[in-house]
């Protein structure tokens, strides 16, 4: 069985709990990234939040900031460290916007070469492994330069046996992304695709969820895109279809503002999904032993890697 490398360490999947599958704890945007509250940059804010996740019931989260967007390994593990939450760290690049000066010049192998050191031996000097790989495409089209980054990371993913964790943009591309890491020898089993509750239509979940990969429900709690009612009838419909297995709930709540310890009370927080969210599932018709599947079981299965 393989193991799962927080950014503290090696943990047995058994160990990992109730985990959501794409969030953001610190991120340092590029200065163009006109948006500040994008900057999600205190300790301190991130402990508190983070508290409030662990005394809810959560127990671990993957962290999908890249270096292109202000990744922090070491504060993640001083986070960690203060919470007792299990953070997964990332390699590889966001989406065109962000990855395209990071990568253009280079080669897909030099690309791979650096996740798989990454992965293996630390981020930089930091001693701080990552656990996932992350690979994204823009809206409606894998640009040249992202195209680069998926080819990377399935090279990365061959040698280490670490999760391919996508961002859509808007939920499209999500079976062009399969195919093209298929194409490089990735078993669909081991993506998990982002974002796709941008795009709610059940035919396309569906149609991803007949590939083998695994559907990233990652919005919860952001209404403005998505009422929660109609992501419960999607779940409903996905579990009644039997894809229970391949679905992966979390928030990607990467604003300060969605974040109570920030110090506004607008956004959903860390503690939604457990206190709200998945009571309304129970409600709705959900076994308890559906919920600790994607909640649990799905994620420890997902973030075993090869030994190393």
């Amino acid at each position: 069985m393989g193991k799962i490398r927080t950014v503290l360490g090696d943990i047995e999947p058994r160990a990992l709990g109730v985990t959501y599958m794409h969030e953001h704890v610190i991120t340092h945007p590029p200065a163009d990234v006109a948006d500040r509250d994008l900057a999600m940059e205190s300790i301190a804010a991130a402990t508190r939040e983070l508290t409030s996740f662990y005394l809810a019931g959560g127990r671990a989260l993957v962290e999908m900031t890249p270096r292109d967007y202000g990744r922090d390994p070491l504060a993640l593990r001083e986070i960690s460290a203060a919470t007792g939450v299990h953070i997964i760290c990332t390699t590889g690049w966001l989406k065109d916007k962000f990855c395209r000066p990071w990568v253009e010049e280079r080669a897909i192998n030099e690309l791979a070469d650096e996740m798989i050191c990454e992965l293996v031996d630390g981020i930089d000097n930091t001693g701080v492994r990552a656990g996932v790989i992350k690979a994204g495409s823009s809206l409606n089209t894998i640009t040249p330069a992202e195209e680069k980054i998926f080819r990377a990371a399935a090279r990365a993913h061959r040698e280490t046996g670490a999760l391919i964790s996508t961002h859509t943009e808007k939920g499209t591309m999500a079976l062009e992304q399969i195919e093209l890491l298929r194409s490089e020898g990735v078993s669909p089993e081991r993506i998990l695709i982002g974002h796709l509750d941008h795009k709610p239509e059940l035919e396309y979940w569906r149609s991803v969820a007949k590939t083998g990969a695994n559907l990233g429900i990652d919005q919860i709690g952001k209404e403005k895109y998505l009422p929660d009612s109609r992501r419960i009838e999607l779940i409903l419909s996905m579990v009644a279809d039997g894809y229970g297995e391949q679905l992966c709930l979390s928030g990607d709540l990467a604003r300060a503002s969605y974040w109570p310890a920030y110090g506004g009370w607008s956004g959903p927080g860390l503690t939604y999904i457990l206190w709200r969210f998945l009571p309304w599932l129970r409600e709705r018709g959900l076994g308890v032993a559906q919920i600790e599947t994607m909640m649990v079981k799905t994620p420890a299965r997902l973030l075993q890697l090869d030994a190393a």
